[in-house]
């Protein structure tokens, strides 16, 4: 049984989908200016591995990610690089697919929709509430009007809506009627991308279009939206609004929020300048080491980021992955006649634990963090067999378990790449073959054919042919 964190009632509830083995779900994507920093990294990550556990734990997952495609800081990026929009979208659009391939994002069944290519359905919200009453038009801008919904209003970010004031995150503009009204449609200024309407032509407000493109996927009532913890309020506030509003679902049973990245116990900001692009982290270290830091905290708490931090989650990898192909060399051996049956039965045992353990942890609020330190208490107990025993047959079938196993938990269901096959590069290879030959060169000199023999025959097995010339023999590779 799955429980998980609803920001929306802030208990531990447990997870029952509005289809059996059916998972909808939707998490707030980037406005793509700019290239994604590691705050955006953190929910790519950690939702693409909620995603992967409901899979492991057998659900059907359909898994809505957008694009913000059009907004202010859009046309402020474009305007600054002398481009349309558009362009910027899709050069950022690009490096965002560039980038997240590296830590392993599940692409296969995603949807991910642009906001651009949704405004009709935008529209078609924006009117639906005007025609109920919650929304009113002021030279050609569209606002929501909170005093309509006021009763509701903050149950996500547990404010009052006579507590909330208008401040930095809210705009203050003379049209509207209370400085808490958020827009829904925006008039275009001049030389701005517009769109027609039935107020003006003009754009999307940012928080219409997370509604209009989860209803347009997933319907009425979903089961999980998620994001970082900055858009519980105003964003994932005013969706609900909207949301519940215009159509008749309970819209989204789950809320799911994950923690900030801090720099030195700072929150990182733009603003402060303490913040670092993905692709900048990734010239430095591998994909699946930034994803298994990443997970190696429970979601829902702010992550420390440092380069000790990243070292430290090198290692980690780096010992599981070690361990793994220790297990894998004990597999390509011989058997042995004898071996301790109570470590066999033992190391079977804690594998069976270990299975048991990961999945209560991810089954308690997708706890990653105890997930992945059941996997370094079997690792520890799989490195100890694996110093004292030469595995039977016996042994042998546990060993493969185990290397399957936590293969799955540690590549499928955390999406962190462990390199299981020696890879030798090109030219060390060419190197090789170029020493063996010349060993059987100086072995048909000193007449040593049984050698010769067996050099030649251990490359053709190889797919390595051999040629032999007066003075020297040159290979090819057979096709």
């Amino acid at each position: 049984m799955i429980k998980l964190y609803n920001t929306l009632s802030g208990k531990l509830e447990e997870f029952k989908p509005v289809e059996d083995k059916k998972v909808k779900m939707y998490v707030c994507g980037p406005t793509v200016y700019n290239y994604i920093h590691i705050g955006n990294a953190r929910p790519a990550i950690f939702f693409d591995t909620v995603r992967r556990y409901l899979e492991y734990s057998g659900y059907e997952v359909l898994y809505v990610q957008n694009f913000t495609d059009i907004d202010d800081k859009m046309i402020s990026r474009a305007n600054e690089e002398g481009v349309a929009v558009k362009d910027i979208a899709e050069k950022y659009i690009k490096a965002y697919f560039e980038d997240t391939a590296k830590v392993n994002l599940k692409e296969e069944g995603m949807l991910r929709p642009k906001a651009t290519e949704n405004i009709g359905e935008m529209i078609k919200l924006v009117k639906e509430l005007e025609k109920k009453g919650y929304a009113y038009e002021v030279d050609g801008d569209v606002y929501f009007d909170i005093e309509k919904y006021r009763d509701q209003y903050g149950e996500l970010s547990k404010q009052k809506t006579d507590d909330l004031v208008s401040g930095a995150r809210i705009e203050v503009n003379d049209k509207k009627r209370s400085p808490l009204d958020f827009t829904l449609w925006k008039k275009a200024k001049e030389d701005e991308p517009y769109w027609g309407s039935p107020w003006s032509q003009g754009r999307p407000g940012w928080h219409l279009e997370c509604s209009a493109m989860s209803h347009k996927y997933l319907g009425d009532t979903f089961d999980i939206h998620g994001g970082g913890q900055d858009l519980i309020f105003p964003h994932h506030e005013n969706e609900i609004a909207q949301s519940k509003c215009a159509y008749n679902g309970e819209f989204s049973r789950y809320w799911m929020h994950n923690g900030y990245i801090n720099i030195k116990g700072e929150k990182m900001s733009k603003s402060k300048g303490n913040f670092f692009l993905l692709r900048e982290v990734l010239e430095k270290y591998e994909g699946r080491v930034v994803r298994f830091f990443m997970l190696s905290s429970h979601y829902r708490k702010p992550i420390d980021f440092s380069e000790a931090e990243l070292e430290q989650a090198k290692k980690g990898v780096e010992r599981i992955e070690t361990t793994l192909m220790r297990a894998m060399e004990k597999l390509a051996e011989p058997a042995g006649d004898m071996e301790n049956k109570e470590a066999v039965v033992s190391l079977d045992n804690s594998l069976e634990n270990t299975i048991a353990k990961f999945e209560s942890g991810m089954n308690d609020d997708f706890n990653t963090a105890i997930g992945i330190g059941a996997i370094f208490e079997f690792v520890k107990e799989l490195n100890k067999y694996l110093d004292s025993n030469i595995p039977c047959e016996a042994g042998k079938s546990v060993l493969q378990s185990s290397v399957d196993i936590i293969s799955r938990l540690i590549k499928d269901v955390l999406g962190v790449e462990v390199k299981l096959e020696k890879k030798v590069d090109n030219n060390l290879t060419e190197k090789l073959v170029e020493l063996l030959l010349d060993l059987r060169q100086q072995a048909r000199k000193d007449k040593n054919w049984g050698l010769s023999d067996q050099i030649r025959d251990g490359l053709d097995e190889l797919g390595i042919q051999i040629k032999d010339g007066k003075d020297k023999s040159t290979w090819t590779i057979k096709s």
